[in-house]
């Protein structure tokens, strides 16, 4: 795996470690396990995996993962990879679903100017340059290299992809504003994999989220060239000291101007 780019490499971790994770759960649905036990075995054997891979072929790199302790040696880190092993356990736990991820990024620390690439030379700030997205009970990864195809306009009432819980207030002011279609899915990776996918035109979350939950769906989504933001559209930033990020947009970038307007905010 040495020889894998990082954007290669955020493949091969999403995608196989969606290979395990179905193979998981298929074998202990068959013994008779659901609910939290099926959970915590697959948010257990995602970590484990990871965390080796990365041992092995990026040791020197940080890592922000939800199902670990954070570490504070990673805020002065050149490379940190943010990751969620298995976003959407509860999916994860129904078996007739298919509305969860796992979601791999890497954030790399900008190089000061005129700094060659190896100096060392870095300043403090920083940004998403790889990630993958697998789904794998449908078997696609979707990745940042190459990027997704940019979806085709959807001819239609803008359609609104939502929680499967909740309904954010900012999500039925939009959908009031743009006579939008609605529709509710699982895990955070697979409501903006839609986007990217075409299926979906708009996702919109407020209410709560951790850096992991939005890292790699937000850099794919930015790599078909969609537009991500902040719900008051500021830009999401990564490797903050609270892995709190508690909203978000992913949208086609037509639609952000009409969206943000109806939030009373301007792009």
């Amino acid at each position: 795996m040495n020889n894998l780019d990082d954007h290669d490499f955020a493949s091969y971790l999403a995608t196989e470690t969606g290979k395990r994770l179905v193979e998981l759960r298929n074998s202990l649905v068959e013994r008779g396990v659901y609910g939290w036990d099926l959970k915590d075995a697959g948010d257990a054997m995602a970590q484990e995996f990871l965390m080796s891979q990365l041992r092995e072929f990026r040791p020197d790199d940080a890592v922000l993962s939800e199902e670990a302790l954070d570490n504070s040696k990673r805020l002065s880190a050149n490379r940190v990879w943010i990751i969620d092993p298995l976003d959407g356990t509860q999916e994860f736990s129904e078996p007739d679903r298919n509305d969860w991820a796992v979601h791999i990024a890497l954030w790399q620390r900008h190089v000061s100017d005129g700094a060659h690439k190896t100096s060392n030379k870095f300043t403090d700030a920083g940004e998403l340059v790889a990630a993958a997205v697998s789904l794998p009970a449908i078997e696609m990864t979707l990745s940042t290299n190459p990027p997704p195809t940019p979806p085709k306009k959807h001819d239609g009432p803008p359609r609104l992809v939502v929680s499967r819980t909740r309904t954010p207030r900012e999500a039925v002011i939009v959908a009031e504003a743009l006579g939008c279609d609605a529709m509710r899915l699982g895990s955070a990776g697979a409501k903006a994999m839609s986007v990217v996918l075409g299926e979906c035109d708009i996702y919109l979350h407020t209410g709560g989220q951790h850096q992991w939950d939005s890292a790699a769906p937000v850099a794919v989504a930015r790599a078909a060239g969609l537009h991500t933001s902040r719900v008051d559209g500021s830009p999401l930033i990564y490797n903050e000291q609270d892995t709190w990020l508690p909203d978000l947009i992913v949208c086609r970038p037509e639609l952000a101007e009409p969206v943000l307007a109806a939030l009373g905010h301007k792009k």
